[in-house]
């Protein structure tokens, strides 16, 4: 995965945790928090050995959650 690509997919990923945060629906935020995981596996998977990776995962922050 080239630089460009990991920070698209971070930008990706930076944008459904605010639309999460953001939606009322508890199943759309449940659903987005599901796409919000697997980009998080993707990231962490295609990221090369040196790059350091924030561990975003807030599921205390999920409405859905409460």
């Amino acid at each position: 995965m080239t630089e460009r690509q990991f920070r698209m997919l971070e930008i990706e990923i930076a944008r459904y945790r605010l639309l999460e945060r953001q939606v009322t629906d508890p199943l759309a935020a449940g659903l987005i928090h599901v796409i919000i995981l697997e980009l998080e596996a993707d990231l962490q998977q295609n990221r090369e050995p040196g790059q350091r990776l924030a561990k975003a995962t807030r599921t205390e922050n999920c409405p859905s959650r409460s």
